[in-house]
């Protein structure tokens, strides 16, 4: 194995960008030689130098001025920012991972299609809700291919929401239809976020409601639990809540994420999803390129 570890840039010092740093120094390929935003207060750029990380204020501008700083860029921002960031680093054949819901690049989950994924030089990691769901309409469409309909209403702790997340709802749950459309093939898919204020803050749950006559109900246990255990690799908060449950003609399915708490709190199940996600692919990517395993 090689100790070669790819370095790599983070644009955007919140919730996402703080939980991001933590994976990627906690990896075993991967390295962050710059964390970049534009607020000098910043919570985040602040715990980045307590960590040892070069920081900057000048935003994506600090890595397009010094381009040998990293290879690989996570954005972190915006999907209004990223439609900007985009070109300008395309420019530089940098490998981009996008986790806004921009879908400027090719969309990926890496249960699904983390090859496919790389030969794309801007990767979007879609939404939360895409990654935890799309996989679960994928086995549906596949075991019974005449379903027309597929509703998926996502619940996460208002607490969890951060800027970011807020400024990217309406991108968010349009995205997150479009890729259940995309990987499962259904005619037409529903997507609803409900941000939760309770206390204590609650999990990430997702649930999945689909009509349809004489469901092949075993079968669908059976790929549904195969699938979750494949993505709990790399996301090991990921878990069925109800197991396929079939009731007056429609079938149901729930999901629950819970961080694993690097930077966040647990209950931030929704970005430790994206974020585990979008490092996998990272990781992957530098497998590949070094040749580490």
């Amino acid at each position: 194995m090689s100790s070669k570890r790819v370095k790599c840039g983070i644009i955007g010092t919140g919730n996402i960008g703080m939980d991001l740093l933590f994976k990627v120094q906690r990896s075993e390929f991967l390295e962050c030689s710059i964390f970049v935003g534009r607020n000098m207060e910043s919570k985040g750029i602040r715990k980045a130098e307590e960590m040892g990380i070069r920081t900057s204020t000048d935003s994506i501008r600090a890595i397009l001025n010094e381009p040998d700083i990293c290879e690989v860029v996570f954005d972190a921002t915006s999907a209004r920012d990223h439609m900007v960031h985009a070109p300008l680093l395309s420019k530089l054949s940098m490998f981009v991972i996008d986790l806004t819901p921009s879908r400027f690049g090719k969309m990926c989950i890496p249960v699904m299609d983390l090859e496919n994924g790389l030969s794309s030089q801007n990767i979007n990691m879609v939404t939360c809700g895409g990654q935890a769901i799309a996989p679960i309409a994928k086995v549906l469409m596949e075991i019974h291919p005449e379903i027309k309909y597929i509703e998926v209403v996502a619940t996460i702790s208002s607490k969890s929401a951060g800027l970011g997340t807020r400024a990217n709802i309406d991108e968010y749950t349009q995205t997150t239809k479009d890729a259940i459309e995309y990987y499962s093939g259904v005619p037409r898919a529903k997507a609803i976020i409900i941000l939760n204020p309770a206390e204590p803050p609650i999990r990430m749950h997702n649930t999945i409601y689909v009509e349809i006559d004489n469901p092949k109900l075993e079968e669908i246990k059976h790929r549904v639990t195969e699938v979750a255990s494949r993505i709990k690799k790399y996301v090991s908060g990921y878990v069925i809540a109800l197991e396929p449950t079939y009731e007056n003609g429609r079938l149901t399915i729930m999901i629950e994420v819970e961080g694993r708490g690097d930077y966040l709190p647990p209950y931030s199940g929704n970005l430790d999803i994206i974020t585990s996600a979008a490092v996998q692919v990272a990781e992957e990517h530098a497998r590949k390129k070094y040749a580490c395993i």
